[in-house]
C-alpha cells in the first residue's frame, strides 16, 4: 500500500524525455512506482489532465535569515520550489561572531534590500549559531517546508576572521590560512560549495564595498584551491572586472571544480564585454570541457526602489556620500544643486544602456498624488517642465524618501533573452528568492518561464523546459538525489495544469516581523507541491502546519543524509 498515489497523469520525469501518462506511488517519501501503481493509496491525487513532475530547483536564492522566521520559505513553494539554495553572492549569517551579528545584517539590508528591522526580530537576541557547521546544524533543526542546499559565503567568512578590516584592506597570509580552514570545514560539514562577489554594485553599509570586493586573487584563488584539494564543491561567483571568464577558466582549470556565475544579462554586464560576448566565451570554455555555467532569467529585471536606499546608482562613485548617510544626510545631499548637477551631468556619460533604463523609470508609488502612480517619470516631468532627476529628486523629499520607482535594468528584450535561453552551457537562476523583497519579486520564475516560454511564446517544449528547472539545475548545483523522477528517488513532486500555471501580479504585504513589507506574486495552476512525499501545497494553499513538523531536508553536500 502506497501512502500517496497521484493518478491519470502526464508524467514528465525532469530528464527532458517525452512525457507520458501513468500513476506515481509513493511510500515512505521515496517513489517506488511509476507508470504502472496497481496499489491503493492513504491518500490518491487525481492528475486527469495535469502534468505531473519533479519539484522545481532553485539555485540561487538569498533565504540564509528568512528561513529562521518563516520555515515555508515563502515564496517559492507556491510557485513549485521544492529544493533552494542559499548562501549566493557570498552573503549569508554564518560564521558570525556575535559582536559581528549587526555588520552582517548591516550588509544583507544595503546589499540585498532585506529591512533590518525583520532581521533583528526575525533572528532574535540569541541565534542559534556562530560556526558555518552550527549554521547547517541550525537549519536541520528547523526542519523546512522545502529542502535547502547551503554555500559558504565569503563574506561573512572573511568577517569572522577581519571583523570591520575585512571591508578595508586585503587580507594576510595567516587570514587567507584561517580562511581556507574554515571553508574546509564548512564543505566538509555539508556545504555545496564556496559563494564569492566582485561586482561593483554590491555596496554595503556606510557605503563600503562588502567584503568580498576587498579580497585579492590569491585570497579567491586560495579558497577555491579548498574546493579543489578535497574535490568536492562548486564556486558560485557574482562577477566583477576583477574576477570573469579569464580567472575562471584558471580556477576552473586548476581546481577541476564547476563554476556557475551571476549574471548573464541582455542588456547588462557586469563583467567584461557585452552578453552576446559573454555568451560566445562561455561555449569556447565550455568546448574545452570546463563546467562553467552561466546563470540566466527567463524574466526582465525590474528594480523598484527608493531614494532612501537608491540601489540602482550605488554603483556609480557620486552616491558613495549618500550609502554612508543616514536619513538626515540622505535629504541633504539631495537638497543640494550641486549634487543635481553632478547626478545629471554623470547620466549623460554612463552607459548607454543604463541612460536607457532610467528614461523607462516609472512612478509606482508617491502618496501625496496618487495619479502618479504608474506614470513614466518621464512623461511627467515633460509635463511639468522639469528635468526628470529633479523630479525624482523632489517627489522622494516630498514623501520623505517614501516614494517608489520603478527601473528596468535588464533582459527587457525577449529577442535578446531567448538565445541565452536556449543555450546549452547556461543554467536558470537568479531568482533572488528571499532578497530585496521590497524591491522585485522574482521567485516566481519557474511559473513565468512556464507561462511565457513555453505556453504564450511556444519556444520550449513542456519536456524540455522541466528539464530546465530540475534535473539541469540539479546536475550544476552538485545536487545529486533531486530534480528527477524515477524510483528510489526521493517524492519530491509538482502538479500542474499547463493550460493554467503562470505567475500572477505583484502585490506589497506586510507580513514580514517588525511589520516589514514585501513584494509577492501568487501562482495560478500549481495543484498540488509534494517534499519528500508529504503534500505540503494543496489546490494554492498550504497543506501542513507551519508549526509542526515539515518534510523539507538540509541537502549536506548536495543529498539528505
Amino acid at each position: 500500500m502506497y501512502d500517496l498515489k497521484i493518478c491519470n497523469g502526464k508524467i514528465i520525469d525532469g530528464t527532458g524525455a517525452d512525457a507520458f501518462n501513468g500513476d506515481l506511488g509513493i511510500k515512505d517519501g521515496k517513489i517506488i512506482a511509476m507508470g504502472d501503481a496497481p496499489d491503493t493509496a492513504s491518500r490518491e491525487i487525481d492528475a486527469d489532465g495535469q502534468v505531473v513532475c519533479p519539484g522545481f530547483v532553485d539555485i540561487h536564492t538569498h533565504y540564509d535569515a528568512q528561513i529562521f522566521w518563516d520555515r515555508y520559505l515563502t515564496i517559492s513553494p507556491w510557485h513549485g520550489v521544492t529544493t533552494a539554495v542559499v548562501g549566493n553572492c557570498g552573503f549569508g549569517v554564518a560564521p558570525t561572531r556575535k559582536d559581528h551579528r549587526e555588520m552582517i545584517m548591516r550588509t544583507l539590508e544595503k546589499v540585498e534590500g532585506m529591512d533590518i528591522g525583520a532581521l533583528r526580530s526575525g533572528l532574535g537576541e540569541d541565534w542559534p549559531f556562530e560556526s558555518f557547521p552550527e549554521y547547517l546544524d541550525a537549519i536541520d533543526n528547523l526542519e523546512p517546508a522545502i529542502n535547502v542546499g547551503v554555500l559558504m559565503g565569503h563574506t561573512p567568512l572573511r568577517t569572522y576572521i577581519m571583523g570591520e578590516e575585512a571591508t578595508e584592506r586585503e587580507a594576510t597570509d595567516d587570514e587567507i590560512t584561517q580562511m581556507c580552514g574554515l571553508l574546509a570545514d564548512g564543505i566538509n560539514a555539508g556545504a555545496l560549495g564556496f559563494a564569492t562577489s566582485k561586482a561593483s554594485t554590491h555596496v554595503g553599509f556606510e557605503g563600503r564595498p562588502v567584503p568580498s570586493r576587498v579580497a585579492s586573487l590569491n585570497e579567491i584563488n586560495s579558497l577555491c584551491n579548498v574546493l579543489g584539494n578535497l574535490d568536492k564543491g562548486i564556486v558560485q561567483a557574482t562577477v566583477g572586472r576583477e574576477l570573469f571568464l579569464d580567472e575562471f577558466e584558471q580556477i576552473a582549470t586548476r581546481t577541476r571544480r564547476p563554476i556557475t556565475w551571476t549574471a548573464l544579462l541582455a542588456g547588462l554586464s557586469l563583467g567584461k564585454g557585452g552578453h552576446e560576448d559573454q555568451l560566445a566565451a562561455s561555449q569556447v570554455l565550455a568546448a574545452k570541457g570546463l563546467k562553467i555555467s552561466p546563470q540566466v532569467t527567463p524574466r526582465p529585471l525590474n528594480f523598484e526602489y527608493q531614494f532612501k536606499e537608491p540601489f540602482p546608482f550605488e554603483a556609480i562613485s557620486l552616491f558613495r556620500p549618500v550609502s554612508a548617510a543616514d536619513f538626515d544626510g540622505k535629504c541633504r545631499i539631495y537638497k543640494d544643486p550641486e549634487f543635481r548637477n553632478a547626478f545629471k551631468e554623470r547620466m549623460k556619460t554612463i552607459r548607454t544602456s543604463f541612460q536607457s533604463s532610467f528614461a523607462m523609470t516609472v512612478i509606482s508609488q508617491y502618496d501625496p498624488e496618487p495619479d502618479l502612480g504608474e506614470r513614466r517619470l518621464f512623461d511627467v516631468a515633460e509635463e511639468r517642465g522639469v528635468d526628470p532627476i529633479d523630479l525624482a529628486l523632489d517627489l522622494a523629499m516630498a514623501s520623505t524618501l517614501e516614494a517608489r520607482f520603478r527601473m528596468p535594468v535588464a533582459n527587457q528584450n525577449e529577442d535578446e533573452v531567448e538565445p541565452l535561453l536556449r543555450s546549452d552551457v547556461t543554467v536558470l537562476g537568479l531568482s533572488d528568492a528571499g532578497a530585496h523583497a521590497s524591491q522585485l519579486c522574482d521567485a516566481c520564475q519557474p511559473t513565468y518561464f512556464l507561462r511565457r516560454w513555453v505556453r504564450e511564446k511556444e519556444v520550449f517544449s513542456l519536456e524540455e523546459a522541466i528539464r530546465m528547472l530540475t534535473m539541469r539545475t540539479a546536475e550544476v548545483m552538485g545536487i545529486a538525489d533531486r530534480g528527477r523522477l524515477a524510483i528510489g528517488k526521493p517524492a519530491d513532486v509538482v502538479v500542474l495544469d499547463p493550460a493554467t500555471v503562470g505567475d500572477g501580479p505583484l502585490q506589497r504585504v506586510y507580513d514580514f516581523p517588525a511589520g516589514a513589507d514585501r513584494l509577492i506574486s501568487q501562482a495560478s495552476g500549481i495543484t498540488n507541491v509534494i517534499v519528500n512525499g508529504v503534500v505540503i501545497r494543496d489546490l494554492g494553499e498550504d497543506a501542513a502546519s507551519a508549526n509542526g513538523k515539515l518534510p523539507g531536508r538540509l541537502l549536506r553536500g548536495g543529498m539528505a543524509a
